[in-house]
């Protein structure tokens, strides 16, 4: 079996491993091209390009997946078959090159949570349990015949950098054995339902300013939803607070603080009024500080209860 491996980030490494670990001919590997990172902003390697310099793979970068020299380039390879994962969307003319097609791995029980943040939303929007899929591509994104499932629970605090290398896990298993029905021609898909899709948009900086007037619940699924990254944010005398943790340990409602307003101060506490109740503030990142606990967070900087949160 002759497979290209298409990838970017993280998540899209131990999918690579496996394959490669199992035997696999990773005849190519097609990555994005070096971008700025960090606070520095300096030029470096996706982590699939470093797993694949690592470990001698060919290693494709092109600008543009619709290069007519790119796609002449794969066509020669010879491919078997073409594994997506965390990667652009693939023109018609790239994911019908290989004699089995091509299968994505996405992060959701499609057809919910299509999109690019389906992890985000998943936690956002408070459910119970997520998972991940593969499914042949066709040209109408996330929408081909499903493959194979994979259910995950998902903890009241869980947060999405949790969720995704959780399912960056699982879902390298799933790589694997949809890899394996294909080879042995026992591949069964099925459809997805249309009347069950709901979408998964990328989200945004803008978007991550919390509301303080929803419910508690609605909070703190907000900031585990987006932590660690892009992370929900809020403003305290014109400097941005990251918000990284918070927890539900109280439901008191403080009638005469508005939403926003800090309602407990105490060395280790920091309590949020909220729409029906307070949210305990956990893990926080100043504006030009580093990230860091509630109680080394209130040794060095100056809360009392009436002070609020926009």
């Amino acid at each position: 079996m002759r497979i290209v491996y298409m990838g970017t980030p993280e998540f899209a490494v131990p999918s690579l491993h496996l394959l490669r670990t199992h035997g696999y001919d990773i005849i190519g590997v097609v990555t994005a091209p070096d971008r700025p990172q960090g606070r520095g902003q300096r030029i470096g390697p996706s982590p699939v390009k470093h797993y694949a310099l690592q470990h001698q793979l060919p290693l494709y970068q092109p600008e543009s997946l619709r290069d007519a020299e790119f796609q002449t380039t794969l066509a020669s390879l010879r491919p078997d078959l073409i594994v997506v994962v965390a990667f652009r969307i693939l023109p018609k003319e790239v994911f019908l090159i290989p004699r089995f097609g091509s299968f994505n791995l996405h992060a959701s029980l499609l057809p919910k949570y299509r999109g690019a943040a389906p992890i985000n939303w998943a936690l956002i929007n408070g459910e119970k349990e997520t998972g991940v899929t593969t499914f042949f591509l066709q040209e109408k994104v996330d929408t081909g015949s499903i493959i194979l499932q994979a259910r995950v629970a998902i903890g009241p605090d869980t947060t999405a950098g949790e969720l995704h290398d959780t399912l960056s896990e699982v879902g390298a298993e799933i790589v694997l054995h949809t890899v394996r029905l294909i080879e042995r021609g026992n591949v069964v898909t099925w459809p997805q339902d249309e009347t069950l899709a709901t979408p998964a948009p990328k989200i945004f900086k803008d978007d991550c300013r919390i509301r303080w007037d929803r419910s508690p619940q609605d909070v703190h699924n907000f900031i585990r939803g987006l932590s660690p990254q892009p992370c929900a944010w809020t403003k305290h005398n014109e400097k941005t607070l990251r918000i990284y943790r918070s927890s539900l340990d109280t439901l008191i409602i403080h009638e005469d603080c508005p939403s926003g307003t800090v309602a407990r101060v105490e060395s280790d506490r920091l309590e949020v009024s909220v729409r029906g109740g307070t949210i305990s503030l956990r893990e926080v990142q100043l504006e030009g500080r580093k990230r860091m606990g509630i109680e080394e967070f209130l040794r060095g900087y100056q809360l009392k209860v009436g002070d609020v949160f926009r």
